[in-house]
């Protein structure tokens, strides 16, 4: 059975004047072109799915995007945005930048096509970053502390990066020592780098 969200409606409610006809168009045609389609949000963006998620819409401050999940897979998606995130078809910024209704009608049906199809979408997925290497420095200060060395140790790797970029960031030699002993003393009591920034848990 189709469903509309209220919260689309809020979420076309809530955007910059410009953008309202924008939003309203591709709704409409997301729609017709897929009357069983269910609404939701998604990452705070009205989201379409049908068998599976179809297509995103979002405003912006001066434009709107649209998006289909398997834009990859799609012949009517210009071929040089299928692998785009987000926005296949640039930026909307006025409702004349927007594929006519019958052209958004047509992606949609071809959307829905490969979903009933159950067409897979093979996503990239970037190289993972190699494991952050300490300064020998910075290594000689946390052995020279058990407890420090001890949680360093433990650290997950994107922990260790946030410190090592830290200490190597600095612009002089006296920042980077006065970084060093911070450092330290914060891993020493189990913190993050970031810990001032993090909410306290419930």
């Amino acid at each position: 059975m189709p469903t509309k969200d209220p919260r689309v409606d809020a979420y076309i409610a809530r955007a910059q004047p410009f953008a309202q006809p924008i939003l309203k168009r591709i709704r409409k045609a997301v729609h017709t072109g897929c009357p069983d389609v269910s609404e939701t949000l998604k990452w705070r963006m009205p989201s379409f799915d049908y068998k599976g998620p179809l297509a995103s819409m979002a405003a912006f401050k001066a434009h709107c995007a649209l998006g289909f999940w398997k834009a990859s897979l799609m012949k009517s998606v210009p071929e040089d945005r299928r692998e785009q995130a987000m926005g296949h078809f640039g930026r909307f910024e006025s409702i004349d930048d927007v594929p006519k209704e019958a052209a958004l009608i047509a992606m949609v049906r071809e959307a829905v096509a490969l979903n009933e199809s159950g067409a897979k979408v093979t996503r990239k997925t970037s190289a993972p970053k190699p494991p952050p290497k300490a300064p020998a420095d910075m290594l000689a200060a946390l052995k020279k502390d058990t407890k420090a060395f001890a949680v360093w140790q433990a650290f997950a790797p994107s922990h260790r990066r946030e410190y090592v970029e830290w200490i190597t960031d600095a612009k002089t030699g006296e920042t980077r020592t006065r970084r060093l002993e911070t450092a330290v003393g914060w891993i020493a009591e189990g913190k993050q780098r970031q810990w001032k920034y993090q909410r306290a848990a419930k």
